[in-house]
């Protein structure tokens, strides 16, 4: 066989390297958790698990890493202990699983301050919200297992595994809380939905909470948040939550009887063109406010209830109603004031951002739960989410352009997954100069490092001493 038929050019492999790191871009990760607090924050949540050579906390953050990296298993931790040249000594799988079992409600509390104040800090580095409104999707998920695993049951989708509940930003793609729940759990429970709120909030830096606790005048509210949700999300409970919490909110809403009525009752040219995020004409869909054709008094003062009719896609699932008019409605409620409703049932729509949010929390780790017990998959469902912020602040920081919105899978395959030469000292690291993205990574990481620094410039500029 000739040399320019050979996909590869050596012709012998072994395996006595040295001196040569796998996944170097990870480092870049760790560095991010590092200067946030991250690290820091769950070695305190786990300051009273016993421990003989390694840091429960520690040992958690390094689980992080390994899921950002796409373990599916407490064994992948396996790639980062290889590596003690970069991230130090690293437990081995027996003692990780004991960390796991130690976990309890005080260490599960520690971890969620843990990532609300490594949240508020990689915020303000850059990596929050743009402006001053936020929304935060609620949507469920289904996460299928073949194992007879505590609470995993039949779920909706005649699958067999768990249901769980999760909370996300919608300007971050971050996973704020979620709540682990059975397979045969309801996807309109109403406490789980109302509970899933007050974590979720409890995940905010504090400028973002003033004025969203219950009983707080509107007039405290300095960040607007609205909670968007499908049809099941649209119960009754959930919508007082909201406003009781100074919070919009934005429900999918079922087409029941009242409102086929009511959208029969449109007279001729009331229905407005929808439109699309970039705020041209959407092409054969419109929409119509049913606020006053509908009665709403069981919801809370000012819902409106909006309703979008487009000409369906094919495989559409339509509804008798639907195939009699030759449109496929759909409809919400909100109690937003003074919007045009073209705008408001655009923003509704954009709500199909969750998916992608809960697609990257799976290749995060979420998509595998790998412990018989209820409690250690709570845990690693809470690491995952650890990982899936990571990912993002060290994106939404670090990166420019395409790279700042990547999947998991893209940064996993262009930054994290560079080579590098160690030397002898331990003190540098030289990614491979011939990779295509070793400078997009070198100004990932210089960015990240910039940001926290200012953090700390501004920090001590004004403390009282500097004062």
């Amino acid at each position: 066989m000739g040399q320019r038929s050979r996909l590869v050019r050596p012709r012998k492999v072994t395996g006595d390297g040295d001196g040569l790191v796998s996944h170097a871009g990870v480092a870049w990760l760790a560095e991010t958790a590092d200067l946030s607090g991250l690290t820091a924050g769950l070695s305190a949540a786990m300051a009273l698990v016993p421990q003989r050579r390694h840091d429960a906390g520690r040992t958690l953050a390094q689980m992080v890493l390994a899921l950002a990296d796409g373990a599916t298993c407490l064994s992948d931790l396996a790639a980062i202990r290889a590596q003690p040249t970069v991230f130090g000594p690293v437990a081995s799988a027996a003692t990780v699983w004991r960390t796991f079992d130690h976990v309890g409600s005080v260490e599960l509390r520690g971890i969620a301050a843990a990532r609300a104040a490594a949240r508020a800090r990689a915020w303000a580095a850059g990596a929050g919200p743009a402006g001053d409104e936020m929304v935060v999707d609620v949507d469920s998920t289904i996460i299928r297992t073949k194992a007879d695993k505590q609470d995993a049951a039949a779920t909706y989708k005649r699958t067999f595994g768990h249901h769980p509940l999760l909370a996300m930003c919608a300007e971050t793609d971050e996973v704020l809380a979620g709540i682990l729940r059975a397979g045969n759990a309801g996807a309109n429970t109403a406490i789980d939905r109302v509970q899933l709120l007050a974590d979720a909030l409890g995940q905010l830096p504090a400028a973002w909470r003033t004025g969203h606790e219950v009983g707080d005048d509107a007039s405290m509210v300095e960040r607007r948040i609205l909670v968007r949700a499908d049809s099941a999300g649209a119960s009754h409970w959930l919508a007082e939550e909201c406003v009781d919490r100074n919070i919009e909110f934005s429900l999918g809403y079922g087409i029941d009887e009242r409102v086929r009525d009511g959208v029969i009752g449109v007279p001729t040219g009331c229905w407005h063109p929808a439109i699309d995020a970039d705020g041209q004409r959407r092409d054969g869909a419109e929409v119509v406010e049913l606020t006053e054709l509908v009665n709403l008094d069981a919801w809370p003062q000012g819902t409106r209830l909006i309703v979008r009719r487009e000409r369906p896609h094919p495989g559409a699932q339509l509804s008798l109603f639907d195939t009699i008019e030759g449109f496929r409605h759909t409809a919400f409620i909100t109690n937003t004031a003074g919007y045009d409703i073209a705008a408001l049932e655009l923003r509704q729509r954009q709500r199909a951002r969750a998916e992608n949010v809960i697609r990257d929390a799976k290749a995060t780790g979420l998509a595998n739960l790998p412990f018989d017990d209820i409690v250690n998959n709570n845990v690693w469902m809470q690491l995952c989410f650890c990982a899936n912020d990571l990912l993002g602040w060290a994106q939404h920081i670090g990166c420019v352009g395409q790279l700042r919105r990547a999947t998991p899978k893209t940064i996993r395959h262009r930054l994290l997954h560079v080579a590098a030469r160690i030397t002898p000292t331990r003190r540098q690291l030289h990614l491979d100069r011939h990779w295509p993205w070793t400078t997009a990574l070198l100004d990932a990481i210089t960015r990240v490092r910039n940001a926290f620094a200012s953090l700390s410039v501004t920090a001590t500029a004004t403390t009282p001493a500097a004062l």
